[in-house]
């Protein structure tokens, strides 16, 4: 990377807020362009945002498409040979700019460098899968075990900077998970084919994380997190089915499966409609993930119960 101009920032909102998005949009470099991926059919502060950041253009998706296909839509109107994925949730250190360009020349051959969160002094968003299959794929490392720029194997995708002249073509994420695993999915392919990825604690940001989405109204909130515990259940057995096999898919989620199924059961009878509900839809997510149903069957069956 010569310049920043090589760089493109891609961001995938869907009805995000006002503040969270300026927030974000202010912490970024205003040599740098960006292009928001807005996951609908318009975005509320279109005429705002395009007045305020003369770097930002902005495209519409039509339809939730989730998080990995909304970057991939993204990505496939990039021309920059770098391209920084972030959520709009997330705010970069006033030295991240500064700092981009010198680790890119640093790790050079990389396919992804992942970044530092500022909030956590104990934990990077980064790790290695676990081989040997026994209590978690995923190891978090201390930051006093890593330097400044590390190998790793996995790298969280809140904010991530890929190489695009490493792919092939422009879909970089798997189009069937549309939230939750995506980026553990493309490291274990991009580990499996040779490529590199690294953290680095000089690329460091803020991460609002799950507490971005949620608003004043409980009932929606409510709504919010049951979906999501939809989508990471599904996930979960697909990555597991897609990068290990089957059986082992099963044998990890059996254990919740299983609860989840006797948590219905448990509130149901003493009329706990909430609790009910969540365990509902983390069974219905596996359950679906397990019969080969995709992410997006989820609407049929979901929005019955409501």
């Amino acid at each position: 990377m010569k310049s920043l101009n090589d760089l493109t920032v891609v961001i995938v909102t869907f009805n995000t807020s006002r503040k969270v998005i300026l927030d974000c949009l202010n912490s970024i470099s205003k040599n740098v362009n960006i292009l928001i991926v807005e996951n609908s059919e318009s975005f509320i502060d279109k005429d705002l945002v395009l007045t305020k950041f003369p770097n930002v253009n902005i495209v519409c998706t039509g339809e939730n498409l989730g998080y990995g296909k909304g970057n991939n839509f993204g990505i496939s109107h990039v021309k920059t040979d770098y391209v920084l994925i972030l959520n709009p949730d997330v705010t970069c250190d006033e030295k991240f700019f500064t700092n981009i360009i010198s680790v890119v020349d640093e790790a050079k051959d990389f396919t992804i460098i992942g970044c530092q969160y500022l909030y956590d002094n104990i934990f990077m968003p980064a790790g290695f899968f676990d081989e040997n299959q026994n209590n978690s794929f995923i190891k978090n490392f201390k930051n006093n075990d890593i330097k400044p720029l590390s190998i790793v194997e996995w790298v969280t995708g809140c904010s991530m900077l890929i190489n695009l002249n490493k792919f092939s073509n422009k879909n970089i994420f798997d189009k069937n998970f549309f939230l939750y695993f995506e980026e553990f999915d493309l490291c274990k392919s991009i580990i499996k084919s040779g490529g590199k990825i690294y953290t680095s604690r000089k690329l460091k940001i803020h991460h609002l994380g799950f507490k971005s989405s949620l608003s004043e109204n409980k009932i929606e909130n409510l709504k919010i997190t049951n979906l999501k515990d939809w989508h990471y259940m599904w996930s979960s057995f697909y990555f597991y089915r897609k990068n290990y096999n089957f059986i082992f898919a099963l044998w990890k989620l059996s254990g919740k499966f299983f609860k989840s199924f006797f948590k219905i059961i448990f509130f149901t009878f003493i009329f706990q409609k909430n609790d009910k509900n969540k365990y509902l839809y983390r069974f219905l997510g596996l359950l679906n993930s397990i019969m080969g149903k995709p992410s997006s069957y989820r609407v049929n069956i979901l929005d019955k119960l409501n």
